[in-house]
């Protein structure tokens, strides 16, 4: 898989985007929606109104967000999708966390480049 990124993704969280193009290759070649693997305005919405006003730390709403994205990815696909992508066999469940994680980190980077949210990573600021 190629190492661009898709719409609005920056890098900052997640820097290899292979294992969610790959998920996105198998529905698409098993004829699968792919509209829950993508982002919406409805998980734009969903992360301003997390993070409001307030200061949240970046592992907080992570952690919230690859709950909110678990449920929407075909555990069948998933598990094809990391074992192509990585070569290891694990459960579905863990395959289908693999993906959410990368979408959680898209949607803030994507988030985070169209000013709905303001992100600090401490990291990168050193």
């Amino acid at each position: 898989m190629s190492n661009d990124k898709p719409f609005f993704a920056t890098g900052e969280i997640i820097q290899d985007y292979s294992l969610l193009k790959k998920y996105w290759e198998l529905l698409k070649k098993e004829g699968k929606d792919m509209e829950p693997a993508l982002l919406s305005r409805e998980d734009f919405d969903y992360i301003k109104k997390l993070v409001g006003r307030r200061r949240i730390k970046l592992d907080e709403i992570y952690d919230v967000l690859i709950n909110y994205f678990t449920d929407r990815i075909d555990p069948e696909t998933a598990l094809n999708a990391c074992r192509e992508t990585y070569g290891v066999e694990i459960d579905a469940e863990t395959a289908r966390r693999k993906i959410a994680e990368v979408m959680a980190g898209w949607l803030i980077e994507a988030s985070s480049y169209l000013g709905y949210i303001k992100i600090n990573i401490p990291w990168k600021n050193k």
